[in-house]
């Protein structure tokens, strides 16, 4: 279908950093509280292929937050995603991924170029525990690098002291860089974490008073009306590409009656996915393996996403009418996608990271163990040639520490090529209907 050719107004800017661990997620939850405060309504976005960040951001502003990533999918659908996303909305809040320039295949997949795809300006935060004027000249080397992207002003995060401040601003007056936040350190700007990232949201149970905690030390030390100004300074009129999401790049459904596993141990759900399916008519319901819940008869395709399983184990092992529901439906022939944790439950077992076994659905001949760890990430590049409702490319990404200690002869889903292109080889397995991998599908590629 042909692109639509109105326009439309975008206004808002990307958080952007100079480096990992600068404090920006912090800082983001922060300013996303303020500006909903002052009465904006704001329209929350993640830059990459993230599912914890997001979660944390519709505390934050009490919006969905939606993954825009420039690696896995084309700037056309970035654009009508993003526009579709902020239609409602005041301010579109983009937190970037990484350092500014960080990505994949040569920073396709950046937050840079995240910023050149949506024209916004970038806040730029920076880390400026144990250095001074030497902050202004890394600003001043990320300005110039690329003279496509806007940084309209800075925020400095872990500011000493006074006197400290003084030596910042007076730098950042040379390159006349505006700043507009010195943030002080404190333990409320810090974030319980674990292996695959922060905690969970779900896992806070008094999140939202933890978020207005971070927003009242902010809120002391930025200039939020500078950064609705920068916002408002950058208001871009764009081309309308509504129309890009009903092009062969939405993935389709994978039934007509979905049943989707979601609790604390599968929570890793791409909002757009569950939004495009819905659009395609597909009808959604939900149930939680952890509360032994089984999937709904009348389901003809079951999803089991990612998440936490390795800290539900037991629950997992005992959820018996959940076992027999999924052991049914394969023996039906329905569709089971699964992915990462959710491919780990499909197999026969998971050994814990102390070396206890745990028996799961055995409905994929694997076993995977959390004893020895080996970190695997990044982007993938999938091919296959499975029933599976889709094109025979798609955009993945891999992020796991479980490895693999048992694996039965089947097929596999899927050929698998990092972001460079180098051939991974063959990625998860496939039985009749049940399919199963450690990749995040993203989108067609």
């Amino acid at each position: 279908m042909a692109v639509q050719s109105s326009t439309h107004v975008q206004t808002g800017l990307i958080l952007a950093a100079s480096s990992s661990n600068s404090g920006k997620t912090t800082l983001s939850l922060g300013l996303q509280r303020l500006l909903t405060r002052r009465g904006l309504v704001v329209a929350p976005a993640k830059c990459g292929p993230d599912y914890i960040d997001p979660a944390f951001h519709a505390v934050a502003s009490g919006a969905a937050s939606i993954n825009l990533d420039p690696w896995a999918m084309r700037p056309v659908d970035i654009l009508s995603r993003s526009e579709s996303h902020a239609f409602q909305s005041e301010f579109l809040f983009v937190e970037g991924v990484m350092g500014l320039f960080d990505g994949a295949a040569g920073g396709q997949g950046s937050t840079a170029n995240l910023a050149r795809i949506l024209k916004l300006p970038v806040l730029l935060v920076l880390d400026v525990k144990g250095q001074a004027q030497t902050a202004a000249a890394i600003a001043q080397g990320l300005r110039r690098f690329d003279f496509d992207i806007s940084i309209g002003g800075v925020l400095l995060n872990r500011v000493g002291s006074v006197a400290h401040e003084m030596l910042l601003r007076e730098a950042f007056a040379k390159i006349n860089l505006p700043v507009m936040g010195v943030v002080r350190s404190s333990e409320k700007l810090v974030l319980p974490s674990r292996h695959l990232g922060l905690i969970q949201a779900n896992e806070h149970s008094e999140l939202s008073d933890r978020i207005d905690d971070i927003a009242d030390h902010v809120g002391q030390y930025v200039d939020l009306d500078a950064i609705i100004q920068l916002a408002n300074s950058h208001t871009n009129t764009t081309e309308n590409h509504s129309g890009a999401l009903n092009s062969p790049f939405k993935l389709k459904p994978i039934g007509q009656r979905i049943a989707i596993a979601r609790d604390e141990a599968f929570t890793f759900i791409y909002p757009h996915l569950l939004s495009d399916w819905q659009e395609q008519g597909a009808e959604l319901s939900f149930f939680s393996p952890l509360q032994n819940e089984a999937p709904s008869l009348d389901a003809d395709a079951i999803y089991l996403p990612g998440g936490y399983p390795e800290l539900h184990l037991d629950a997992l092992q005992q959820a018996t009418t959940f076992r027999q529901r999924m052991e049914d439906a394969a023996a039906r022939s329905k569709c089971i996608f699964a992915e990462c944790g959710g491919y780990m439950v499909l197999g026969r077992s998971i050994l814990s990271k102390q070396g206890c076994e745990y028996a799961m659905l055995n409905l994929l001949p694997v076993t995977t163990s959390f004893q020895d760890t080996k970190l695997k990430l990044g982007y993938r590049k999938l091919t296959h040639s499975s029933t599976l409702p889709w094109g025979e490319s798609l955009t993945a990404h891999e992020f796991h520490y479980a490895t693999v200690t048992w694996q039965g002869i089947c097929e596999p889903l899927f050929n698998a090529h990092s972001a460079a292109g180098k051939d991974l080889g063959a990625m998860g397995q496939r039985i009749g209907s049940v399919h199963g991998s450690f990749a995040h599908i993203i989108a067609p590629a």
